[in-house]
């Protein structure tokens, strides 16, 4: 019998955890949910769980690109030039404009907290 999973959550580390969250709020969306020792955000279905560096811990920097392990997150939204116009009036970086990559499939990629890359999708579903 295979194996079979859910996706649960995406755990991050932040320096400042409630930054983190008010930009997944204020810029994606998402809900703020308080728990003990981090936040936690809903984001369109899943929990994305912040937590602090725990005091003056050192961390790695990033790798520059390209790179192996985990590249971007892949978000889903309709009319994805609206949403990029919204958020760039927020004053959202973007490191690609949304540009259509193949019939039916629309993207841009933003840089999120921490640096994090997230890539917003829409697919026209006559394609798919």
């Amino acid at each position: 019998m295979p194996v079979v999973v859910t996706w649960d959550h995406v755990h991050l580390r932040s320096p400042d955890p409630e930054a983190t969250a008010a930009w997944l709020r204020d810029i994606l969306g998402g809900e703020v949910v308080r728990a003990p020792g981090r936040i936690d955000v809903n984001l369109g279905g899943a929990k994305i769980f912040i937590a602090s560096l725990e005091g003056d811990n050192a961390v790695n920097p990033p790798p520059p690109h390209p790179h192996q392990g985990l590249d971007h997150l892949g978000l889903t939204v309709k009319d994805i030039d609206a949403v990029a116009a919204e958020i760039k009036a927020k004053g959202v970086t973007f490191t690609r404009e949304p540009t259509t990559i193949r019939p039916g499939v629309r993207i841009c990629f933003i840089r999120g907290p921490e640096g994090i890359s997230i890539e917003l999708l829409e697919r026209d579903k006559k394609y798919t």
